[in-house]
């Protein structure tokens, strides 16, 4: 057996889930990649050929509004891979896909993924079950923008980047947040102030650090622990 089809460790979860007959398959086509902050993935429109498996960091998909807004619809970590509409038979997102928080992890031509996926059937039921998460979390996100308070979104967001780093510090601003969360920076910043008051987080310039991991699971609204078991269940987090 050549030494590159040695199935190897993978911290991504869809990756470490397949069964060693597949991953000896899919190995050879893996290439690893380096992820750093703001590294476009895909952009709106743009032909889907390269599929995404982030080992660490975090990718961000948002949708852009015509006057320019944008508000974050998913995060995809090691949880997942970014790509999904190929599994899915389209070849293109209206929305764009890029690195918030840098990391690495492993690329695969779209084609190639298709064909392994249509030949094997723990494969696809492993992309299909990311893609089931991913469903929940977007739909979960969108009644959370609607009916809950900014503190508890961002409470939410805050434990959801937590579960895919695997770190209570995160590298993020702000101004990033308020992009990601559809909103101005100064209500972000309003919204971190209650949550630090609280003791639950603490804030220096660019990074914030959970420093209350449970009191912050109970500060956050319903919707985190519905797209968290969701994800558990499958086997992603």
């Amino acid at each position: 057996m050549m030494p590159s089809c040695i199935p190897k460790s993978y911290s991504n979860r869809v990756l470490a889930s397949l069964p060693a007959i597949e991953m000896r398959q899919l190995t050879p086509h893996l290439l690893p990649v380096d992820l750093p902050r703001d590294l476009s993935l895909h952009e709106p429109g743009q032909v889907v050929n390269t599929v995404f498996f982030p080992e660490a960091g975090i990718c961000s998909i948002v949708a852009a509004m015509e006057d320019g807004m944008t508000i974050e619809v998913g995060i995809i970590g090691r949880d997942g891979f970014v790509g999904a509409p190929v599994v899915l038979g389209a070849d293109h997102s209206p929305n764009r896909s890029f690195m918030q928080i840098a990391g690495h992890g492993y690329k695969v031509k779209a084609n190639i993924l298709i064909e392994q996926a249509e030949a094997s059937s723990p494969l696809r039921l492993c992309l299909l079950r990311s893609v089931q998460a991913l469903i929940v979390q977007t739909a979960q996100t969108a009644a959370c923008n609607r009916v809950h308070e900014l503190h508890e979104r961002l409470a939410r967001w805050l434990l959801m980047c937590r579960d895919r780093v695997q770190s209570d510090r995160l590298h993020i601003t702000h101004e990033f947040l308020a992009t990601m969360l559809g909103t101005r920076r100064s209500s972000v910043t309003v919204a971190a102030g209650t949550l630090e008051k609280a003791g639950l987080i603490s804030h220096k310039r660019g990074h914030e650090t959970i420093a209350n991991y449970r009191g912050l699971i109970d500060a956050a609204c319903e919707c985190y622990k519905i797209a968290h078991d969701e994800s558990v269940r499958l086997g992603l987090l």
